[in-house]
């Protein structure tokens, strides 16, 4: 019997990105970021993510994975519930900054 071979990712055509939840997330994090007064380049460094990485996540025009999510929280000093509940909250306001 033949092992079927497996491949990595998504399938062609698939998508993860939402725009409402990853500009909601992206929202939580920019305010959490400035509330504590740090810049982007020192979140990058702390969470070991590329400057622009964190910038395309505020901006909301990357959709994080569950491991950056957690790089982010660590970095901020904050748990990852919290940093969704905002990201909850802001979808439910649908404030748009």
């Amino acid at each position: 019997m033949q092992k079927r071979s497996v491949q990595r990712g998504r399938p062609v055509g698939t998508t993860t990105y939402e725009p409402e939840p990853a500009l909601a997330f992206g929202q939580a994090v920019r305010a959490a970021r400035l509330e504590r007064g740090i810049a982007q380049e020192e979140l990058a460094a702390v969470a070991e993510i590329d400057r622009s990485h964190i910038g395309k996540i505020e901006r909301g025009e990357h959709m994080p994975t569950l491991a950056l999510i957690l790089k982010i929280s660590n970095a901020l000093r904050m748990s990852a519930a919290d940093l969704m509940s905002t990201t909850v909250a802001n979808l439910q306001s649908g404030r748009k900054t």
